[in-house]
């Protein structure tokens, strides 16, 4: 089913996601922990659905201290886009390389990168991501070191995922070929964005 809408009354205000927010926190990390997967050495996707996308709203309102009606509805429009549909899956790729040298280098071989991400549901073909849909996120010299990423499954895929079917996540990239099976906990999360 498609996720609830998030409008500006469905969130906290400032006062009181200051109150919640310690009690919260250990929540959303262990949420968002759930629907990581690491593939590789130094790339991780992070699955989004509402509630880390709610979190990210409130982040953002708590830290530019937005509590107009307008810039709340501007945070809105900015993230709801990363919430998934019933039909797909969103993610966050992030490529993490701690040392800014091996990082440059790093991006300046992986141009392109987002767009070899791939989902294959056991039994159906490979779906490629469409990347970055917002705006482009990388130049002759380099790519970014965070891309967002669109999965959209056919119905006999998504229905394969509800049944229990295996997925396997991976990268062809010339210079970062990795793949590996969702881990079954994280799957069981990913199979309630799907109708």
């Amino acid at each position: 089913m498609p996720p609830p809408t998030l409008t500006p009354d469905t969130l906290m205000s400032l006062e009181a996601y200051a109150r919640a927010r310690a009690a919260l926190k250990p929540q959303i990390i262990a949420h968002r922990r759930l629907r990581s997967v690491q593939l590789g050495e130094h790339m991780t996707l992070q699955f989004e659905d509402e509630q880390t996308i709610r979190y990210q709203i409130q982040e953002m309102l708590r830290i530019e201290r937005i509590f107009e009606p307008e810039g709340i509805l501007q945070e809105i429009a900015a993230y709801a886009p990363l919430l998934p549909d019933g039909t797909n899956w969103k993610a966050t790729l992030l490529l993490e390389y701690p040392d800014p040298n091996e990082r440059r280098r790093a991006l300046a071989g992986l141009i392109g990168v987002e767009d070899r991400m791939f989902v294959e549901v056991e039994g159906h073909a490979r779906q490629y991501a469409i990347a970055d849909e917002d705006l482009a996120r990388e130049n002759e010299q380099k790519t970014s070191s965070v891309h967002f990423l669109r999965f959209e499954l056919p119905l006999v895929a998504r229905q394969a995922v509800r049944a229990g079917a295996r997925v396997l996540l991976g990268c062809d990239h010339r210079n970062y070929p990795a793949h590996r099976e969702i881990p079954a906990e994280t799957l069981s999360a990913l199979a309630g964005d799907l109708v």
